[in-house]
């Protein structure tokens, strides 16, 4: 997935952010996941989450929704 997108990084940090979006992408697909819902539904979703309910948002996790699903 890098080789050519890892030319953009013009940062350690911003390295360190492009492979945590990808890692994070990747992960959803690799469980059957659409990643633009996905993503969407973590952005809506991780602001008011409470420690206890992040297991819940992981990709194989019970609380993700069926329209986040392939």
């Amino acid at each position: 997935m890098g080789r050519k997108n890892w030319l953009f990084c013009n940062s350690q940090r911003g390295a360190r952010a492009s492979s945590v979006v990808y890692s994070i992408i990747e992960t959803a697909k690799a469980n059957g996941l659409k990643p633009f819902d996905y993503l969407n539904f973590l952005f809506e979703t991780l602001p008011n989450a409470t420690t206890g309910k992040l297991d819940e948002l992981l990709p194989w996790g019970v609380g993700i929704p069926p329209r986040c699903k392939v």
